[in-house]
Formats: structure tokens, C-alpha cells, sequence
């Protein structure tokens, strides 16, 4: 049993952990991480956001192809699918990336064990123990990587250091009583790697990660269900952002059943039976897949908190403070194992600020500004408060808004479905919430998370030039209407 010294052990490579690493050696630290999965990157990189949008877009270019290219002019035959090239072209896309993260990890000297690790206490020195039972191969070796295990490789290691920090991530939530079988029940690790377009698919769930795979595989020719147990989808999202997209995603072709409850799910040889409750009456309907997409529950199983008495919330997180330090002094954590949403992009800012206060840095995550996105089409993208939370509050607000059918890029386009809605202080004029609905949302975000950063107003982005003719038009007419002087409305 071989014994290493670090100054940071870090349990989870995704997209806090293999951050946080990096940061973590630019401030000084010599660090080691430890991953289960055979490549970096996590849930996120592997099985979640980065395959998610390859088959995204490549499933819009064929919805594009099919539907929309004779409106511009361009006649060709009806486009053929190849589901195995656009699988193909998707790890292509994943591979391309964690061999990027596996070079980032070498060029910035951090260690790399391949295995699954236990807390065990702490030595005599008061510095933190950790056991890492080893995986059969170890993924460094093989890419020239600096490791441990060279040249004999034992089974288990023993690593210390004065500090941990947790990053293992999510799992999907099953549905009680109906567990997944990788076949029929999936989660949304299977529903990327489908080899055939299902004839029938059902989402049981109305979140982010339902309604973007269901869009998938609706483009592609599935028929596909979505089936919510509350009377609206994106609950957390802006009522007439998540209204429009519903109503957008109905014209596509996807059929919602609202407040209703699986109640039941049977296997009939590859297909199966869905039970459920819209009503007062149970209904059934057959489907050759149905995707569990109704949230994610955090990895903490097997680290071996319970015995050292680290402390978890109802919900299962990792309770930490301002410092993401947990009940035990050394130990902390980020990403989805503490509170706030689960989203890759405020895993890696709290792996940042993590080490940095480790380092003695004043550095924080400005929870109130993290975006969020729907990657549908249109796509939908938030900041801030919501319109319902202002008025439940009683915070006083001014409302603009901006459709993308005024505008000449989004006409350009062919994309003029949907809108920008800024909501700001009537007092102050500081921005309170952006929220969009249309083409490239995601990207449109960024802008108003930038100005909010900064304490902006909506007349600051009124006095901003932008472009002509473009997407971000829309922001600057949207905060023109906070004070009714839009030029294009």
C-alpha cells in the first residue's frame, strides 16, 4: 500500500472538480484527483450537456434540412437519417473534448488516479486520509500522463492532505418502484446512445433535460409524450417564457399530458405498458421507450461521510458555509452536492471560489446571476428574479419587452418566434431578471448576466450601441420598453 502527500485532494473530475484542479495548481497547490470514470469530465462532458447538445444540433440541421430549406430557396431530395453517424460524430465530439481536459490535466502537472475513493480520517499529523481502491486500468498511463502508479501499480493508495474537496456529482432520480433497466426505463445517459429512433417515446418529466431530449427525438420521427405531474412545465421559469416554449414545442409535434402521475410501468417483451393519472381515472398507453428525466439526486454514497459524521440536508446535500467547507473541518464541497442548482457552469464557479478562499482569496459566486438555459427551439435562457417572484415579494418593477418578429435579423432568419422580457427596479432602474424565449437564447443570455454583474440598468443597456442586424437588437429594444420608448415595437 503505497502513501502520497498533497496539499488538495480533489474526489470527482466533472466539471467542478477538474476546474477546481486547475485553479487550484495556478495558485500553488500540488494537487490530485481521482475519478471512477475512465475519462475526465464527469457527468456533464461523458453523458449529459456536451452529447446532449451534439445530438441537438445535429438533430435541428436534419429538422432544418426537412423542413425549412425549400423556404429559402433550396430544393434537395428529403434528407435521409443516418443515426449511427450522428452518434458517431457525437463521441467524436466527447472524445475530442475530455482528451482536452487529459492534456490540461498533464500540461498543468495534476496527478490522475483512476478509481473510487473513501474518507478514513484523519493521521497522526491531523491531515486528511483518503483510500483509493484503484481501477484494473489506469487511464494515465496510456497517455503519457505524470502518475503514481508507476512502475508497479498496487491495488489501493493511500493519499493525505490537509484538505478534500467533494465533487462527485448527480445521478438521475428514478420513478418509486419503477427502477431503471437500461432498455426500456432510461435515464438520460441511455436516451443519448438510442441505435434506433423510437417509435413512441415517453418523458416523464416536463424540466430542462426532458424537453431537450424529447425535441431530439422528435425531430428525428419519434412520436413522444411528455408527461408532468405539475399543471405547468419549467415551473421555475418565467410563466410566459415557459408558456410560449410549451406552446412552440406542441406545434412540433410533442404531446404534454399535464398534472398527471405515472403510476405504474410494465415491460412487454422490448415495449411497455405506462400506467398513469391525469383525473379522477387511471389510463394506460403502450411506448417503446420511456425516458425518466424527473430530477437528480447527489453522489454521496460510499465516501464515507456518514462515518465521520459529515452533516447532509433533507435532500441529501452536503451541508457547507460561505467557504463550502463542510462539518468537517478540511472536507468540503461543490457542484451538485450542495445546494442551488445543478448546472456544470456554477459546479465550475464554485470550484474556483472554493480554492481561491482556500488560498485566501476574497472571491464568491454570485448565485443571483447564474443563468439558465433550455436548449429546445426555440431555445428559452433566464437571469435573475422571475416576474411571479417580484410580484409575490412586493418588489416594485417596470416590465419591457421586445418580440423577435419586429426584428429584421430574426426575419432574416426564418426565427421569429418568441421574445425578450427585461424586468427592472422602478425605483433604482437596476436590472432584475432577463428572460428569453427565440433563437440562440443561450447565447443571448450572456449579455444581460454581464450588465447585472455589474449593478447596470435598463437605461445602461439602452444607451449601448449594438449591432445592426442582429439577435441582441432585441435586449437593447426590450430595455428601451422598461421606459416606453422602443423604437420598433
Amino acid at each position: 500500500m503505497t502513501e502520497s502527500k498533497f496539499d488538495l485532494i480533489i474526489i470527482g473530475a466533472g466539471p467542478g472538480g477538474y476546474v477546481a484542479a486547475i485553479r487550484a495548481f495556478q495558485l500553488g497547490m500540488k494537487v490530485v484527483v481521482v475519478e471512477k470514470r475512465a475519462t475526465l469530465g464527469g457527468v456533464c462532458l461523458n453523458e449529459g450537456c456536451i452529447p446532449s447538445k451534439a445530438l441537438l444540433d445535429s438533430s435541428e440541421l436534419f429538422a432544418q434540412a426537412r423542413d425549412k430549406f425549400a423556404l429559402h430557396g433550396i430544393a434537395i431530395d428529403p434528407p435521409l437519417l443516418k443515426l449511427d453517424a450522428m452518434q458517431l460524430r457525437k463521441e467524436d465530439v466527447v472524445k475530442k473534448l475530455t482528451d482536452g481536459i487529459a492534456y490540461l490535466f498533464k500540461k498543468n502537472k495534476i496527478e490522475r488516479l483512476h478509481g473510487t475513493a473513501v474518507l478514513i480520517g484523519a493521521n497522526a499529523a491531523g491531515q486528511h486520509q483518503v483510500k483509493v481502491s484503484l481501477a484494473v486500468s489506469d487511464p494515465a498511463a496510456s497517455s503519457g500522463q505524470q502518475n503514481l502508479l508507476e512502475p508497479s501499480v498496487p491495488s489501493t493508495v493511500i493519499l493525505t492532505a490537509p484538505k478534500v474537496i467533494l465533487a462527485t456529482g448527480s445521478e438521475a432520480s428514478g420513478l418509486p418502484g419503477m427502477p431503471f433497466d437500461g432498455q426500456v426505463v432510461v435515464s438520460s445517459r441511455e436516451a443519448l446512445s438510442f441505435d434506433r429512433v423510437p417509435g413512441h417515446l415517453i418523458v416523464a418529466g416536463g424540466g430542462f433535460i426532458g424537453l431537450e431530449l424529447g425535441s431530439v427525438w422528435r425531430r428525428l420521427g419519434a412520436q413522444v409524450t411528455v408527461m408532468e405531474m405539475l399543471p405547468t412545465i419549467l415551473p421555475n421559469m418565467d410563466r410566459q417564457v415557459a408558456d410560449l416554449l410549451y406552446r412552440s414545442l406542441r406545434k412540433q409535434g410533442i404531446q404534454f399530458k399535464l398534472s398527471t402521475r405515472i403510476t405504474g410501468i410494465s415491460r412487454i417483451g422490448s415495449k411497455a405498458i405506462v400506467q398513469f393519472n391525469s383525473g379522477t381515472e387511471g389510463e394506460e398507453v403502450d411506448c417503446d421507450k420511456v425516458l425518466v428525466a424527473v430530477g437528480r439526486r447527489p453522489l454521496t454514497g460510499g465516501l464515507g461521510l456518514e462515518a465521520l459524521g459529515v452533516v447532509l440536508d433533507e435532500s441529501g446535500k452536503i451541508v457547507v458555509d460561505d467557504s463550502y467547507q463542510s462539518s468537517l473541518p478540511g472536507v468540503f464541497a461543490i457542484g451538485d452536492l450542495v445546494a442551488g442548482p445543478m448546472l456544470a457552469h456554477k459546479a465550475s464557479e464554485e470550484g474556483v471560489v472554493c480554492v481561491e478562499k482556500m488560498a485566501g482569496m476574497a472571491s464568491a459566486v454570485e448565485y443571483e446571476f447564474i443563468p439558465g438555459v433550455v436548449y429546445t427551439w426555440p431555445e428559452a435562457a433566464s437571469v435573475g428574479k422571475t416576474e411571479e417572484y417580484l410580484k409575490e415579494s412586493g418588489i416594485p418593477y417596470r416590465s419591457g419587452r421586445f418580440n423577435f418578429a419586429a426584428l429584421g435579423r430574426a426575419r432574416c432568419m426564418d426565427e421569429t418566434e418568441g421574445f425578450v422580457k427585461i424586468l427592472a427596479h422602478t425605483e433604482t432602474d437596476r436590472v432584475l431578471g432577463v428572460h428569453i424565449v427565440g433563437p440562440r437564447a443561450s447565447d443571448l443570455i450572456s449579455e444581460a448576466a454581464t450588465v447585472m454583474n455589474f449593478s447596470g440598468t435598463a437605461r445602461d443597456i439602452a444607451l449601448m450601441c449594438h449591432a445592426h442586424p442582429t439577435l441582441p437588437e432585441a435586449i437593447r429594444e426590450a430595455a428601451l420598453d422598461v421606459h416606453k420608448e422602443a423604437i420598433h415595437a
